[in-house]
């Protein structure tokens, strides 16, 4: 297993830093992009373990940073203060697609996967941009959504007004205390876009295969957005993971200290799954 850093420099919105986890043999293995959350970015947590687990499972993972993540040119810091402040999902979106130019044009490493097969995984908000993209772009044959919201509006009245009062609302990162801004961009973007970026309609778009993985104790994202999510899919395309007594981020902290048994049963279950999918 190898794994190769990229950077594409001429995204619109900033740079787009990322990871290809190789196997040993990529040949026609399928290529699972993955979408960090929220406050997430690659390097948060499981997700260098996950690229890990997957190159060593035989499958090529792809993370990476969306440019308004917060990090910068050091991967492990919080310095992008501003682009975080106007990151929207419409710039999410834009840069996953990027993400899946470079992949699909093998403008970045691949070995010899197989560009044709490519599965989307995302946790959180990102597993709902993941969702989003796929219902859209024929390019993603599989999705799986981890921790993922049912819907992007998550805000009352108060807090909308508030919003667009003072151009902002305060969020705080509980792992190193910063406290950040959320632009009203964002609110503006999600009222413009309403059904287009809602993340249920999204599920009840998709023509293939969605996998749901949820915690039964998600204190952050309830459980039963992900029963809506799978209900909303077509018939015979969903299947559901309920992890009992996992939380939000299946036991997992950042700096990572190691693996969980909920952890293994979602990084297991989803590799088998998208194998099964493209074995068909």
């Amino acid at each position: 297993m190898k794994r190769v850093p990229f950077q594409l420099t001429e995204a619109p919105h900033g740079p787009i830093r990322g990871d290809v986890y190789l196997p040993d043999d990529a040949r026609g293995t399928p290529v699972v992009v993955a979408c960090h959350g929220f406050k997430g970015f690659k390097d948060w947590g499981f997700w260098p373990e996950a690229g890990r687990r997957f190159a060593a499972g035989g499958l090529v993972l792809v993370a990476f940073n969306f440019s308004g993540c917060g990090i910068g040119e050091n991967p492990e810091t919080f310095t992008d203060f501003e682009r975080f402040e106007h990151n929207t999902i419409g710039k999410e979106l834009e840069d996953l697609g990027l993400v899946l130019d470079a992949v699909t044009h093998r403008q970045v490493e691949m070995g010899r996967a197989d560009t044709r097969k490519i599965a989307l995984v995302g946790h959180s908000r990102g597993g709902s941009v993941a969702l989003v993209r796929a219902s859209r772009d024929p390019r993603v044959r599989a999705v799986a959504t981890w921790a993922a919201v049912a819907s992007f509006t998550r805000y009352d009245e108060a807090q909308k007004e508030l919003w667009r009062r003072q151009g902002y609302l305060e969020t705080e990162n509980t792992w190193t205390g910063q406290v950040f801004r959320v632009g009203v961009e964002l609110l503006d973007d999600l009222e413009t876009h309403a059904d287009v970026y809602d993340p249920t309609h999204a599920a009840a778009r998709l023509r293939v295969p969605l996998l749901v993985v949820h915690g039964t104790r998600d204190e952050t994202v309830p459980v039963d957005e992900a029963e809506q999510l799978a209900r909303a899919a077509g018939p015979g395309l969903a299947q559901t993971l309920l992890v009992e007594g996992a939380d939000h981020t299946f036991g997992v902290v950042h700096p990572f200290k190691g693996s969980t048994a909920a952890l293994d049963r979602v990084l297991d279950r989803t590799m088998r799954w998208i194998r099964e999918v493209f074995a068909e």
